[in-house]
């Protein structure tokens, strides 16, 4: 080979060389700086930003205040995460806790607080101001909420465990190499850290939302990513902690409630002449009512009546009304002081009259005021139960209108008291425009169904007229029809039809007997959807398909004997047949 062509073989050979050499040093540099990038990251950082922080339920929800030893939670915190019932009331300047038997008052900046309007001493106020935000001494509510608080003393977290919360426990693994170890603010290696964890030391894991990471809290509250294989999980385990918070509801009656409402508009009917009322064991006379926006209230009570009710052995659920206004309602309600001094006429009539019971009857009320009737029944509500008095409260129901229904916090109430009587007529009212039934069957199970998804149907007691409207349609001078109607008794359509020799069929759309008449003398149509024996069957029924509390009927004046003949064989389990 001659040297011309050494030469020229040589240059051809010189660039492949430098390439070679050229990504030789690319992947050295590239590996380098993956090396680099994949390094775990080893800067620390501060995970709490303030001091006493609350933790609750993997979250760091709060602040808490601490002076003198005392540690405070925000109003705000408890409201949201603990008791929503928990109001605040201007007119006093106090935080109101209700229990099942409790009314707690805690007043601001005081160094006494009242329970059931006992005073109580405190070495610190129970509650204080502080920024523009209301505190709660730990101390008081502690005796209250199923929670257990925990202040750890090397990083002033407080954390809050709440009775029934799940918890995941593990382990740290043993011999994990320092960047193993480290918690992380982010599922990363190459994020940064915010505390060393020792080998076989206890976590907590709040939550599990990445493949390959846990989100684990230390004793001491600080919380961070790790790795799912540095961590030995335990078996979950539930917070056990008790507090009479919301007592078990008292059941006093044995068997189905068989209730009827006492009508007393201005006087007690005469006892003597009363009749036998087979089945019954609840009389629920409406005697008390809101006078006045101070929150007066009109007895109407008679000693006869209870002593007539006692010698039958039939319990006494004396009715409580807002008298249907809702300004006295939004006046009376509003202010603490004012619905004390309600409950405190209620409880001295209680005593007076030798009461069972209250029924809490609520009605016509502002949208806005809903929220105060419920802090009203929850105030009441434990002062009645430790006057030994089982508490029930009338809701109509669900339907669009705001002040006969929308305002009322059903599934709230049905948490306080012990029943909830849900009135189950009036499907068409005395000033409908259209004739109909007072409750079609259809109407009532549809709407029944419906309420049982906020009340429990072991509470809930299935309210039922006795009364029938006969339906007056007549052409005016106009040429239209008007609409009229009146309620009757059981015995009055009885003979109205006897009268007329009208003989009922049965209606297979409302599920009751209809008859109509047309009268040529007056030139006017009567229709009537029947209330009697059958239909009460039929109502008493559906207590035992729905497993419902009982049945309370409206009123005692308009039932005969065959009514509460009916109404005590049905609930005995004996089924109806169509007659």
């Amino acid at each position: 080979m001659s040297r011309l062509e050494t030469y020229k073989e040589k240059k051809t050979k010189t660039p492949y060389i430098v390439m070679g050499l050229s990504i030789s040093l690319i992947m050295i540099v590239s590996s380098i700086l993956l090396y680099i990038y994949l390094l775990p990251s080893t800067e620390s950082t501060e995970y709490f930003q303030a001091e006493s922080d609350i933790i609750f339920e993997g979250e760091m929800m709060s602040t808490a205040y601490v002076v003198d030893d005392a540690i405070y939670f925000p109003f705000s915190f408890i409201q949201e995460e603990i008791d929503s019932s928990i109001v605040f009331d201007e007119n006093s300047n106090s935080i109101i806790i209700t229990t099942s038997n409790k009314v707690l008052q805690l007043p601001s900046e005081s160094l006494t607080y009242f329970i059931n309007e006992e005073p109580f001493k405190l070495e610190v106020p129970a509650l204080v101001t502080e920024a523009g935000e209301r505190y709660i001494n730990i101390d008081q509510i502690l005796q209250i909420y199923p929670i257990e608080v925990k202040l750890n003393d090397e990083t002033s977290a407080i954390i809050v465990q709440k009775h029934g919360q799940t918890l995941l426990t593990g382990v740290v693994k043993d011999k994990l190499n320092e960047h193993e170890s480290r918690l992380r603010v982010e599922p990363s290696l190459k994020s940064k850290y915010v505390a060393e964890l020792d080998g076989n030391e206890s976590i907590v894991i709040e939550k599990d939302d990445h493949s390959e990471y846990y989100f684990i809290r230390k004793e001491n509250g600080i919380a961070g990513y790790i790795k799912k294989n540095s961590i030995s999980l335990n078996k979950p385990t539930t917070v056990n902690l008790t507090r009479d918070l919301r007592a078990e509801q008292r059941m006093l009656i044995d068997g189905p409630i068989n209730l009827t409402w006492e009508a007393v508009y201005s006087k007690n009917p005469d006892t003597s002449t009363m009749p036998q009322m087979d089945g019954l064991n609840v009389v629920s006379p409406t005697w008390f009512s809101l006078k006045n926006n101070e929150g007066d209230v009109t007895n109407l009570g008679s000693t006869a009546y209870s002593e007539w009710a006692k010698q039958r052995n039939y319990q006494v659920w004396a009715v409580f009304s807002n008298d249907f206004d809702p300004e006295k309602t939004h006046e009376a309600f509003k202010d603490f002081d004012t619905r004390q001094k309600i409950i405190r006429q209620i409880l001295q009539y209680s005593q007076m009259y030798e009461l069972d019971g209250i029924n809490i009857d609520i009605e016509n009320v502002n949208l806005e005021d809903g929220p105060l009737v419920t802090q009203f029944v929850r105030e009441a509500t434990p002062y009645l139960h430790e006057a030994g008095l089982v508490v029930s409260m009338d809701v109509t129901f669900i339907s669009e209108s705001e002040n006969w229904s929308k305002f009322y916090e059903r599934e709230k109430l049905a948490d306080v008291v012990d029943y909830m009587m849900v009135m189950a007529y009036d499907e068409h009212w005395a000033s409908s425009p259209i004739a109909g039934s007072v409750a079609s069957f259809p109407w009532v199970e549809n709407n029944l169904e419906r309420i049982l998804e906020v009340i429990p149907n072991d509470r809930l007691i299935l309210g039922v007229p006795l009364y029938t409207r006969i339906w007056e349609e007549k052409e005016n001078d106009n040429g239209a029809i008007e609409v009229s109607s009146k309620a009757h008794s059981i015995e009055f359509v009885r003979e109205w039809m006897n009268e007329r020799n009208l003989e009922p069929a049965y209606d297979e759309k409302s599920g009751q007997y209809y008859v109509e008449y047309m009268d040529e003398k007056e030139q006017a149509m009567y229709k009537i959807w029947i209330e009697n024996d059958y239909s009460l069957q039929k109502r008493a029924q559906i207590v035992h398909s729905y497993q419902l509390a009982g049945i309370a009927t409206w009123a005692r004046t308009f039932g005969n004997e065959g009514a509460w003949t009916a109404l005590s064989d049905s609930l005995k389990h004996i089924q109806v047949t169509q007659k």
